[in-house]
């Protein structure tokens, strides 16, 4: 006997109501979205069909931080490691790969579909990655122990060059996970970057987003603005709040202050 949602049982395991097997609507089919990479490459991403942790998004700070990624690959990819935090697509990650980083580690939340999904972009992206890249896809809890994560890593490293967080801000109550997280992985080293990408998609919450750089400050990070770009189109249109604020992907860099390598 197979039980389904919403079945119902006496107290000795027979089902005694059991909903119609076309009584809950089917779940919604992957989507796909391409991404013309600056290289000329062309992405064409899986989203999965829904997720409660909106992972069917290609969001805005994952278009934008790539791109950012592009102007300053010398410094932030050419064999440098990379994480992605809440990858989603793992655009950004995909995108360090093909341009020669030296490790990549694309995470989002353990959910079978969403790292399946991960998985199967890397799949898709073979003919454009250099037989050399190496990428792998993870299940990783913001907060939780590191040691899955730096375990990836090649011998004799001790944590990653360049972390991405792209449009993970609105979950404020994650904000002491997440730095947590970056404290654990970026490697204390004076070119270690965490990039932190977002766009206030609930205007009146801004400040409360903005919150997580207060957080990194007294963590001990130096934290610069480096991007504020107003994009054509908004993602979410019937939402309410400024438009403006809306459309504007926000860009900053955490790195660890000078004086920690005096």
């Amino acid at each position: 006997m197979s039980l389904d949602e919403g079945d119902v049982l006496d107290g000795i395991g027979n089902i005694i109501f059991q909903e119609p097997s076309d009584y809950y609507p089917p779940p919604k089919p992957a989507t796909f979205e391409s991404k013309t990479l600056q290289t000329g490459e062309v992405l064409q991403l899986r989203l999965v069909g829904h997720d409660p942790l909106w992972g069917h998004h290609l969001w805005n700070g994952a278009q934008v931080v790539t791109d950012y990624l592009y102007d300053h690959v010398a410094n932030l990819v050419h064999g440098r490691t990379v994480l992605e935090l809440g990858a989603g697509a793992g655009l950004p990650s995909i995108a360090a790969a093909i341009w020669g980083a030296k490790q990549v580690v694309v995470t989002d939340y353990p959910d079978v579909d969403l790292v399946q999904n991960m998985q199967m972009n890397i799949e898709a992206a073979k003919d454009v990655l250099a037989k050399s890249a190496n990428i792998v896809a993870k299940g990783y809890v913001w907060g939780a122990s590191t040691d899955p994560l730096l375990s990836s890593l090649s011998p004799g490293y001790c944590g990653f060059d360049t972390l991405i967080l792209a449009d993970l801000l609105f979950n404020h109550s994650q904000h002491a996970a997440l730095l947590s997280t970056i404290q654990s992985t970026l490697v204390h080293l004076p070119h270690a970057r965490a990039l932190v990408f977002f766009t206030p998609y609930t205007p009146w919450k801004f400040d409360k987003d903005m919150a997580f750089f207060d957080l990194a400050r007294k963590g001990g990070f130096r934290v610069e603005k480096v991007v504020e770009k107003v994009m054509d189109k908004l993602m979410f249109k019937d939402d309410r709040g400024d438009e403006q604020l809306r459309r504007t992907v926000f860009g900053y860099e955490l790195s660890y202050e000078n004086s920690d390598f005096d």
